[in-house]
């Protein structure tokens, strides 16, 4: 930060009280203010205290190069939402934005928004916080958002907010796959964001508080609430199991790899738009996995249709699960020990131009279907620098080729253009207005 934006954020937010951190003071409220919504900080900085908790319950920073959220470790629970824009008017829609982030910066430190947040305002007004993560530390939380291909030019061709020529080239309508059985009740959509956290209360707040600040501007299209991650984005985790029970992202791209992720994640300068780089493409998959069908499947079977081992997490024919996938070689009986079918020789990159992906993927159990199956499956997020060279052409080969196919339906779909992450006294995409 310059020293005039420091300066600015200390007029901004008045003289510095007791007990309050230059962190809570600057970076929460100045945000809030310099975005023009001052009251959301107002009570976050006079009577909450800062979080106690420790490192696994506490804050992730919510400003930076990128957005946090995605190479972020992964926390274990999901509320991720899609928005429809109810208002067609440019300035009201920079209005939600700044809104929304100056309520994110503060959901995410833990604290209420609002002037006089959860409990303290008038008893004949309604609260403005709605008050259920009150006493919950932060838990890791995460604020992630998106724009749909609907907010440069929606379903009618309409150029609602004088966007469509910002849109970005790789920000392209995702293909018909084959096996796609897509409900577009649960797809698409204008706005996405992503809340993730340790504690599905807190993911769940989030979601629901900025739906409520958007009343009037913006409604729910749809929602999905995950838990247990199905990948990794760090050494520092292990590798989670998804509703199969295998082993699941074991050759994620990991924060650790800053050379990969450059070339693989974040949007650079040569791909543009600049409002893009330092951003990344978010696309969102619902698979419904047919469990019960899976569960009455030989474990030999199932460790085929894989490619790896449901115990170890090793590829076949070798004894740990990092250890590299030797395609070439052969059982006794003269069979590819990792069949050219095998879901994970399909999603190699070696047989996709070197394409690989960042996933954040969660596991999904939404009741019955009414017929004694479970409505359950992985809710799958891949993050990635461009959806042209990396999902598009990776799923159409799992969609030609994949025996996993026989088990799973796609039913949801979505794709999101992520912008970079968020400086003091900015907001939420701000570069695509400029």
């Amino acid at each position: 930060m310059s020293e005039d934006q420091k300066e600015t954020g200390q007029k901004n937010t008045g003289k510095q009280r007791a007990g309050i951190s230059r962190r809570g003071l600057i970076g929460a409220a100045g945000a809030a203010v310099a975005t023009g919504v001052a009251g959301y900080a107002a009570h976050s900085i006079v009577s909450t205290p800062e979080s106690q908790a420790t490192d696994t319950t506490g804050p992730v920073e919510f400003y930076g190069e990128h957005q946090a959220g995605i190479t972020t470790p992964v926390q274990d629970r999901l509320h991720f939402a899609t928005f429809d824009l109810t208002t067609t008017k440019r300035d009201e829609l920079i209005s939600l934005l700044k809104k929304w982030t100056a309520a994110a910066a503060l959901i995410t430190a833990g604290r209420d928004i609002g002037q006089y947040g959860a409990m303290n305002g008038p008893a004949q007004a309604p609260p403005e916080d709605t008050g259920e993560a009150v006493g919950l530390p932060p838990a890791r939380l995460t604020l992630t958002i998106g724009f749909g291909t609907s907010l440069f030019v929606d379903a009618k061709g309409n150029d609602r907010f004088g966007l469509a020529d910002r849109r970005p080239a790789a920000l392209v309508d995702l293909p018909h796959f084959i096996g796609d059985n897509l409900d577009p009740a649960r797809s698409g959509g204008d706005i996405a964001i992503q809340a993730c956290s340790d504690d599905p209360q807190v993911a769940v707040h989030a979601i629901r508080n900025l739906a409520r600040i958007g009343f009037g501007t913006t409604s729910v299209r749809y929602s999905q609430l995950g838990f247990g991650r199905t990948s990794s984005t760090s050494r520092a985790q292990t590798t989670p199991r998804n509703l199969f029970g295998f082993k699941d992202g074991t050759n994620n791209l990991k924060l650790e790899d800053t050379a990969k992720l450059e070339d693989q994640l974040w949007v650079q300068q040569e791909d543009g738009p600049e409002w893009m780089v330092g951003g990344a493409y978010l696309v969102s998959r619902r698979i419904r996995m047919m469990i019960e069908t899976w569960d009455r499947t030989s474990l030999s079977e199932q460790e085929g249709i894989v490619g790896r081992g449901k115990g170890t997490g090793a590829p076949l024919g070798k004894a740990d699960e990092f250890d590299a996938i030797d395609f070439e070689a052969k059982g006794s009986d003269g069979e590819l020990k990792v069949a050219t079918e095998a879901h994970v020789r399909l999603a190699h990159p070696s047989f996709n131009n070197g394409a690989e992906l960042l996933r954040r993927g969660y596991n999904f159990v939404d009741g019955s279907d009414g017929l004694g199956r479970l409505d359950a499956g992985l809710f799958f997020l891949a993050y990635q620098r461009d959806p042209r060279k990396q999902f598009i052409p990776v799923q159409r080969q799992l969609a030609r080729s994949d025996v996993m196919n026989e088990y799973i339906r796609h039913v949801g779909s979505g794709i999101f253009a992520c912008p970079p992450g968020v400086q003091t006294g900015s907001f939420w995409g701000e570069k695509l207005f400029v």
